[in-house]
């Protein structure tokens, strides 16, 4: 057995004892292999191991391995996960299933537009990234502005609104964890709330908190998503683009 793929039946063990320590269904929560850096061979691996989504942060390295990685595609489901630069919405729209780091409204409407016409994969799913730690080097829209660009994403043509995502700041307290978790979860029940029965949010289904090393905090705190990079595949190296 390789190391990947010892260390992913790792984490979808502790995915599974955390569905059931704070009772959430069996397989309620989405695993996202973040692959970001590593090359296709070990996304390959992964996936032979039972892994078919995977989220990538450079527009560029990610189209080399989708495209070295063509014959797989149909069982393969690529998730753009980094910040978004405008010049970089046509690609996005034409190589990945979802985005979830949507944060401007321009950025949504580029991506609606290129994605036109993409018959093979259909409507590109998105979720409205929210900066729930206030930090100055992240991207997302603060929470109280969240459900006004989800109100602007949601009629846009080729896109299906799916959820909020974020990426809190990171601390060791297990409650402290799960208190910066437990800001998205309720911007998104704030959103539910009133938004629940009108057109464009029949799918707003998915919370997407919770990394290798706060997965627990997330899926206590209501996460459907959660995205683990080093805990699958090493530490990485930072990379440029």
């Amino acid at each position: 057995m390789g190391r990947i793929t010892s260390q992913l039946i790792q984490v979808k063990h502790r995915i599974e004892l955390a569905e059931e320590t704070y009772q959430r269904g069996p397989e309620s929560v989405a695993l996202i292999a973040v692959s970001k850096t590593f090359p296709a061979h070990a996304i390959e691996e992964a996936m032979h191991a039972g892994q078919t989504a995977f989220g990538e942060n450079y527009v560029q390295e990610a189209i080399q391995k989708i495209q070295v990685l063509e014959k797989l595609r149909p069982w393969l489901e690529w998730h753009f996960i980094g910040p978004i630069q405008s010049n970089k919405t046509s690609e996005i729209a034409e190589h990945f299933d979802w985005v979830q780091s949507v944060d401007r409204l321009k950025v949504a409407q580029r991506l609606s537009l290129q994605r036109a016409g993409n018959g093979r994969l259909g409507p590109l799913q998105v979720l409205v990234q929210v900066n729930i730690s206030g930090e100055a080097s992240k991207g997302g829209v603060v929470p109280d502005e969240a459900l006004a660009l989800c109100d602007a994403i949601a009629p846009l043509p080729n896109l299906t609104l799916r959820g909020l995502m974020a990426i809190p700041e990171p601390v060791s307290p297990f409650e402290l964890q799960r208190s910066a978790c437990a800001s998205l979860r309720t911007c998104y029940e704030a959103i539910l709330k009133v938004r629940s029965n009108h057109p464009g949010y029949y799918s707003f289904d998915t919370l997407s908190i919770g990394m290798s090393d706060d997965l627990e905090a997330a899926i206590a705190e209501g996460s459907t998503m959660v995205r683990v990079g080093s805990a699958i595949f090493g530490q990485r190296a930072k990379i440029a683009e």
